[in-house]
């Protein structure tokens, strides 16, 4: 079952309150799984392993404030993926594992990232 981006955000924003912010991580990562099939605790080591954190700023991340692409704040909200793609979560797995494939003259590369990793990524993106 694909979930989109947006419920994601509805459950996270439901979860409010003072005790919320935990609950609604925890929730965010729960959801972000079942979208994606990946492990968000996965991601940070990927992230740096794969030189995400070069280009973009990524929450979570330490070090991760590169300017050369866009913030990865808030991705979950977001209508599209690289201005091309709908955000959904096997385009986005898709955007990080082959961007020219949705749009050939993206200055994202190709990393080598496998697409099990990417949902990895992916999952702590939308956590977020």
């Amino acid at each position: 079952m694909v979930v989109g981006a947006a419920v994601l955000c509805g459950l996270v924003a439901a979860a409010g309150g003072a005790a919320g912010l935990a609950v609604s991580r925890e929730r965010a990562d729960t959801v972000a799984r079942a979208m994606t099939g990946g492990d968000p605790e996965r991601a940070p080591d990927l992230i740096r392993r794969y030189g995400c954190a070069g280009c973009h700023t990524i929450p979570g991340i330490p070090g991760a404030d590169g300017q050369v692409g866009p913030s990865l704040d808030g991705l979950r909200r977001r209508v599209y993926v690289g201005g091309v793609a709908l955000n959904r979560p096997d385009d986005l797995v898709w955007w990080i594992v082959d961007p020219q494939a949705f749009s050939p003259r993206s200055a994202m590369p190709a990393t080598g990232i496998a697409e099990a990793e990417a949902r990895d990524v992916a999952a702590y993106l939308y956590a977020r």
